[in-house]
């Protein structure tokens, strides 16, 4: 390669450069007239960032690889776009380049995403970032970007134990104190739901209620406290009888409803059927020869009080041909 190949080729890189440089400062002047309008001292900012599309240049305020746990020693002299990206997590990394795309196209007037970004001790934080294309050639293609971004960390830690604690609270209200299955309201709720369900899919639905037999006598010779030992072991024995072919709720004092939901009406008797051999099966219920009687139905229409008076009526005739059965 001669003397003037090399000089003009100098000379080239050099007039690019300039380009850059000139084009950087535009912006930088352009981002201090509106910080004079807009403060930008939101907490979790890491400051503005620069990408130029040509050269694959990032620029950025050192508190961004900082957040990260780099040193800007660390980080190469020339950072390019995917120094970045490469550190997204997978499930963010498609709709964070989905999102940057949409935008260079200028499908959308802002490049806006949250993502999660792996640190240099390999946890995750969470960014906040915000750019927009500020300079296009001629022909629309996108030249120029500038950004900001803020870790959000902190406040995604307490959204995300926010969602932790109300789900606790919705399990905690939804939940019988006593035998730590469904409650009524629960219950009935989830009838309900199944109910329109069962219409809307033509699927069958079987509702049964369960009642401890004898169980105000147990209650006046043994007293309370072991009466409600019976309880919980009573629920807890149907709970795991049923696992996940129906749910079972406390309907009111020793009173069990039970759902049985998209299936037939002989799957449902073995199922009653094993759940009332359990409990008279049942180790630590054995010395108190406990028994229990149910009634089902397979609901048809109405609404959700039709159905339970249903299978209230076949559980009393349980009762009275002689109990520990299931008649339906």
């Amino acid at each position: 390669m001669n003397a003037e190949k090399i000089s003009e080729r100098s000379k080239e890189e050099l007039l690019l450069k300039i380009t850059e440089q000139e084009m950087l400062i535009d912006e930088l002047l352009a981002e201090k007239a509106a910080e004079a309008k807009l403060d930008y001292s939101w907490k979790g900012n890491l400051g503005h960032w620069y990408w130029n599309v040509q050269s694959n240049d990032v620029i950025f305020n050192p508190l961004k690889v900082e957040a990260l746990g780099y040193t800007m020693g660390e980080v190469p002299e020339k950072v390019p776009y995917d120094f970045f990206t490469s550190k997204l997590h997978p499930d963010d990394f498609e709709p964070v380049m989905d999102n940057m795309r949409e935008h260079l196209k200028g499908s959308t007037p802002v490049y806006e995403v949250e993502y999660r970004i792996k640190a240099k001790d390999g946890q995750w934080k969470w960014y906040y970032d915000r750019g927009k294309v500020t300079r296009r050639s001629k022909d629309g293609a996108p030249l120029f970007l500038s950004g900001i971004v803020f870790d959000i960390t902190e406040q995604k830690t307490k959204e995300e134990n926010l969602v932790d604690l109300m789900s606790t609270l919705i399990e905690l209200v939804d939940k019988d104190e006593l035998t730590q299955i469904r409650n009524r309201r629960s219950i009935i709720r989830e009838l309900k739901a199944r109910i329109v369900e069962s219409a809307i899919q033509d699927y069958s639905l079987i509702v049964s209620m369960f009642d401890i037999d004898d169980f105000k006598r147990l209650n006046d010779t043994k007293g309370h406290v072991h009466g409600d030992y019976v309880l919980k072991e009573t629920a807890k024995t149907i709970e795991n009888t049923l696992k996940r072919k129906g749910c079972v709720g406390r309907y009111g004092g020793e009173e069990f409803l039970i759902l049985l939901p998209n299936i037939s009406k002989k799957q449902a008797i073995k199922i009653l059927e094993d759940c009332r051999s359990a409990i008279e099966t049942n180790e630590f219920l054995k010395n108190e020869s406990l028994t229990i009687s149910g009634g089902f139905t397979v609901y048809a229409q109405g609404d959700f009080e039709d159905v339970l008076r249903d299978a209230d009526k076949h559980l009393y005739k349980a009762k009275e041909n002689g109990k520990n059965q299931i008649i339906g």
